[in-house]
């Protein structure tokens, strides 16, 4: 049942992991896609940085629980920054989709490293 554990991290991690290559190759417009809401283009880099680097952490199992509470708010915080025109289906589509995403890090983090995660190597050392 261990494996299952890391098929849902990987699952979690891999729509933030792949996004943030894709935000790397395409700054200009994601750039612009974020000052349409407010948010300014220093915040650019360090978005990109959180959605490559606690993706990778989950998968590896590194500092699981304060990765996965990193990404359950920075999940939330896409959600009600871009997502909140619920007159439109696909915007309230997209938030709640983040909404269900922020859920299954927050059981992650909410739980013990099992024996696929360097956290639990590490944790056994001891």
């Amino acid at each position: 049942m261990h494996i299952i554990e890391v098929i849902g991290r990987i699952f979690l991690s891999s729509l933030f992991l792949i996004e943030g290559v894709r935000k790397f190759f395409f700054q200009e417009n994601t750039i612009m896609y974020m000052e349409e809401y407010g948010v300014p283009e220093i915040l650019f880099f360090p978005s990109l940085i959180l959605e490559i680097v606690f993706p990778v952490l989950l998968i590896i199992g590194y500092k699981t629980r304060i990765s996965a509470s990193v990404m359950a708010l920075f999940t939330l915080t896409v959600a009600i920054i871009f997502h909140t025109d619920f007159q439109n289906q696909m915007e309230l589509i997209a938030f709640l989709k983040n909404i269900a995403i922020a859920g299954g890090f927050l059981i992650i983090a909410s739980n013990e490293p099992k024996i696929c995660s360097i956290d639990y190597f590490l944790k056994s050392k001891s």
